[in-house]
């Protein structure tokens, strides 16, 4: 459901009430996405821009192209199909196709993102009909800026995701192909948040690729070569934020499925300097984070009261522990180092300690190896010694929360807090069936995919009750989070940003009045959600210095109805006529799109 809309604002930049300037007519108009209305398009509009004879006569509502579209919909054989559809309406109808998936979001969810959309990139130059993002070549770092250039002035562009395909969506290494996931993130952000869909860029930058089928395959439609990387890698990406910088100097830019060796080591690089995301490291931590505030509430515990075991220390299991870290050191006033004795990490090795070889990124929470023993360094024995009150799996090892190690949690901690994680289900360290089953009802659960709700006998007396399981999604979060950076223009995306973020989510759990409720909100109400996100993201920005947006709103009520009205909401606005000469990009409907000749 969108936001409801306020005049109040509605002389700001980025308002969506009022009618659109529009210098398009004819069949120009009809096949650009941004204006086309089709057979929703008045009677009034079709004389004045010169429609008539090109469209049926009967003139109908959104509503009724959104049944018909979801019938068409319906028909496609597979998912991928499905995938291809709503790709296919996008290219013809911005507003249709947002709209749908607005009207069906829980069932296209999956459709639209993952895991269908990794199908999708995966077959990426077997479906390719027509290029949808900025190519950038490594081989060529002379024409990044003029390549960038060409999607417009610096008051063009709000949000940038950017790519460089080494590891996406758990499928790995798919190249050229990544631009597909910077699409559906910014898809995301326009869905989720209301983030105007013709002022976000997808960008990939085309390394070259270490997958043997792409490199083998003659119709593969990115570089022919094996990925390039140390400095000339380090130097072009330096090219690329340097020239999104200058062209484009208020947009948010989201690195999205760099590979492990990079991700962490960049988001770190340019955090210092620029308002930047990347949702592996921060943007599951951060969700992760939210459900365990709200288990923290439903279970009458602090985050001072946190003793953690993050079983799985990769990229999203310490991205976890970091986000986990930030609250407590927030939250008590300690740093980090003293905040990080709170958490455990496990990764192949058993617990991380100062006897192993660690990365960067790990050291802060190995543990003091003489506190344990070689043969006390597995998942059942740091359980038994650490008895923690949360247990966190990004492992991908499917079935290792066995019932002798949450039974053993669960003896020193009465509602433990136990978050399987790794993707997709088959992977999973546990199902929640098992988790509520040998805790007798007790266990918060949070899983990486979407399950079940689950019945037992844990009510008064034995009675059967049902308990909605949360998913732990990103877009819950991640969206959000980049509608207030945009809003507030903040200079950077701070850690006291992040962890306001993460209370805005946690302070709209379910559970907190239902006890048997998810502790996340449901897909369904993530536009709400974002506002709230947003809400919390811009007040922490004011609060540190780093929103540079004038008259920001201060009190509560204004400052969310300021939010609303520069959500954009798949809806169709009345048209405006204005000659061609003079008018402006977003009047030609050149907002989103490449300009050629430049």
């Amino acid at each position: 459901m969108a936001p409801a809309k306020s005049s109040k604002f509605g002389d700001l930049p980025l308002s969506t009430v009022g009618p659109l300037d529009c210098a398009l007519t004819g069949t120009a108009l009809l096949t650009s996405p941004t204006f086309n209305k089709g057979s929703a398009f008045t009677q009034t509009e079709r004389r004045d821009f010169k429609l008539t004879g090109l469209l049926p006569a009967n003139e109908q509502t959104l509503d009724h192209q959104a049944e018909r579209a979801y019938q068409q919909y319906l028909t496609r054989s597979d998912n991928l199909a499905k995938n291809t559809f709503l790709t296919s309406l996008k290219d013809q109808n911005e507003v249709l196709y947002f709209k749908l998936l607005l009207n069906h979001l829980k069932e296209m969810f999956s459709v639209v993102y993952t895991p269908t959309e990794g199908d999708a990139i995966q077959n990426y130059s077997r479906l390719f009909r027509r290029p949808e993002g900025c190519f950038l070549d490594i081989n060529h770092p002379e024409r990044v800026e003029s390549d960038l250039a060409l999607w417009g002035t610096p008051d063009d562009v709000d949000y940038i995701c950017v790519t460089d395909g080494e590891e996406i969506l758990g499928i790995g290494d798919q190249g050229v192909g990544g631009i597909l996931i910077s699409g559906a993130k910014l898809t995301l952000a326009s869905l989720c948040a209301g983030v105007h869909p013709s002022r976000t860029l997808p960008v990939v930058i085309d390394c070259g690729t270490d997958n043997e089928e792409l490199l083998n395959d003659e119709l593969y439609l990115g570089l022919c070569q094996r990925r390039v990387r140390g400095k000339q890698y380090d130097d072009f990406i330096q090219t690329f934020v340097d020239a999104a910088r200058k062209l484009f100097p208020r947009a948010y830019i989201h690195f999205e499925d760099f590979g492990l060796r990079n991700a962490r080591r960049l988001l770190e690089l340019y955090r210092p300097t620029m308002a930047c995301f990347n949702d592996d490291v921060q943007g599951t931590g951060c969700v992760t984070l939210a459900a365990i505030i709200a288990a923290l509430h439903a279970s009458g515990q602090k985050l001072g009261d946190i003793r953690m075991v993050v079983f799985g220390a990769g990229s999203a299991g310490v991205g976890i522990a970091d986000q986990v870290r930030d609250a407590i050191a927030t939250e008590m006033k300690i740093d980090h180092e003293e905040a990080s004795q709170h958490i455990w990490l496990i990764d192949k090795p058993g617990l991380l300690t100062s006897k192993h070889e660690v990365s960067d990124a790990q050291k802060i929470y190995a543990k003091d190896a003489s506190e344990w023993k070689d043969d006390g360094n597995d998942l059942l024995s740091v359980v038994k010694q650490v008895k923690p009150n949360i247990l966190v799996g990004t492992s991908t090892v499917p079935g290792a929360f066995t019932e002798e190690i949450i039974k053993a949690m669960h003896e020193n901690s009465s509602r433990p807090i136990i978050f399987p994680l790794s993707n997709p289900t088959r992977l999973h360290e546990a199902k929640p069936e098992d988790l509520l089953k040998w805790t007798n009802g007790k266990a918060l659960v949070a899983t990486g995919s979407p399950f079940d709700p689950v019945t037992g006998p844990w009510g008064e007396d034995g009675k059967d009750i049902t308990i909605d399981i949360a998913e732990c999604n990103n877009s819950v979060v991640f969206p959000g989070i980049g509608l207030g950076c945009i809003l507030s223009r903040a200079k950077l995306l701070t850690d006291r940003m992040l962890v306001a973020a993460v209370e805005g989510v946690a302070s709209l759990s379910p559970v907190l009045k239902d006890p048997t409720a998810p502790l996340l909100p449901d897909v369904e109400e993530v536009r709400a959600v974002s506002v709230q996100v947003a809400k919390s993201v811009i007040q922490a920005a004011v609060e540190e210095g780093m929103a540079t947006e004038k008259n920001i709103p201060s009190n509560d009520h204004d400052l969310e109805e300021w939010i609303k009205e520069q959500m954009w909401n798949p809806e169709y606005r009345p048209l405006k006529l204005v000659k061609m000469e003079g008018a402006t990009r977003a009047a030609k409907g050149e907002l989103g799109k490449a300009m050629p000749g430049l």
